[in-house]
């Protein structure tokens, strides 16, 4: 399809210019369609309808479009390209992916993982396949399948020679496998952050409360990826014992959509260890904080040992002068001349005692430790 003739516009400037170019190398959408002549054609940045023109005349198709609200847009996409039978609300309904099969028609919603820092967001893909030819629709935010598409013309040569359930099959399998890569690239990141935390445990200056915050986020980011790898083999399992009329029978074929939930259950171990790792970490605060209560029980410990023998040295002599006040001896005890030293004498008693008592007590604490 040839390109219509540029419109003759005012000089750009540099800034114009630069958007321009960046427009250019990251197309919003683009169609990728093998004629049944052999000859390949790819067409960026033209509304949906050219895009759908073009379809007759192919063998096989690929349509990679992208909306600002993909919640909302996906069901006017859905019918404009003629998919009439599929519950578009049902499926972008679903908890991170779902599979719908009407037999002339098939819908999928694939999970699409992005993180900044420590929070991620999940974003649906959805491939919608009819007759000869992909529908892929997805958020502006999300633009994994760009890389593909640029080496797609290879790809499509080698194909060319299957049936039209094998060329779907195959490029549902390796639109699947780029969403799939670019999801299992972000395991490495929330490796990194997890190998941050653990160097934070030994730093003394760090808040150990602050720390307590980041591994709970980490868990709860892990238990998110988690929940996106068992969607994304939810929908593979589906696709590859579902037998939807559109996906090949070939099991050499099938066989490679099993390779496919095979990488999943891999990565799904790598994060189920890597949860086991903030656990510990976890585990690691909790000691933490048991070590930093024993400490402040000690202390109170000690104080209180303290006051036990203050409060046993001014008790023995404090009763003795109780004693000398209740008219004991005609109240004349206190006039005695061995009431002075009787009140040193017991109070030194006394003191040493409990000072003699708390040291056998301790002693025998650090013994059994």
């Amino acid at each position: 399809m040839m390109d219509t003739p540029p419109i003759p516009q005012e000089p750009e400037t540099t800034s114009s210019k630069q958007a321009a170019a960046a427009s250019a190398a990251a197309p919003l959408n683009f169609c990728i369609t093998l004629t049944k002549d052999g000859r390949i054609d790819r067409i960026i940045n033209r509304p949906l309808e050219e895009y759908l023109a073009a379809i007759p005349a192919a063998s096989i198709a690929w349509i990679d479009y992208s909306t600002t609200d993909d919640a909302q847009a996906i069901e006017q996409i859905a019918q404009v390209a003629g998919f009439t039978k599929l519950p578009i609300p049902k499926l972008s309904t679903g908890f991170y992916s779902a599979y719908e099969d009407y037999d002339t028609e098939l819908g999928i919603m694939l999970p699409s993982v992005t993180m900044k820092n420590d929070q991620m967001t999940v974003h649906p893909l959805f491939v919608l396949i009819r007759e000869n030819f992909i529908l892929t629709v997805h958020s502006e935010d999300i633009n994994r399948l760009l890389r593909f598409s640029r080496y797609a013309q290879p790809f499509f040569k080698r194909i060319s020679s299957m049936c039209t359930c094998d060329k779907i099959t195959l490029m549902l399998e390796r639109i699947i496998d780029e969403n799939n890569d670019r999801n299992f690239e972000y395991l490495r990141e929330i490796e990194a952050h997890g190998d941050a935390i653990s160097k934070s445990l030994i730093e003394e200056e760090v808040a150990k409360r602050q720390i307590a915050h980041r591994i709970y986020r980490m868990k709860h980011v892990l238990i998110d990826y988690l929940n996106v790898l068992w969607a994304t083999k939810d929908v593979i399992n589906s696709l590859q014992y579902g037998d939807a009329d559109l996906i090949t029978n070939d099991e050499k074929l099938l066989g490679r959509i099993g390779i496919l939930s095979d990488n999943i259950e891999r990565h799904i171990e790598l994060s189920e260890q890597m949860s086991n790792v903030l656990a510990s970490g976890l585990e690691v605060m909790q000691s933490i904080y048991n070590n930093q209560l024993q400490s402040l029980n000690n202390r109170f410990a000690l104080v209180t040992a303290y006051l036990t023998v203050l409060g046993t040295a001014f008790l023995v002599p404090n009763t003795i002068a109780t004693i000398a006040g209740s008219g004991v001896m005609g109240g004349q005890m206190g006039s005695q001349w061995w009431y002075i030293p009787l009140l040193a004498t017991s109070t030194v008693v006394a003191t040493a005692a409990s000072f003699l008592w708390v040291l056998h007590v301790w002693k025998s604490r650090k013994d059994e430790v």
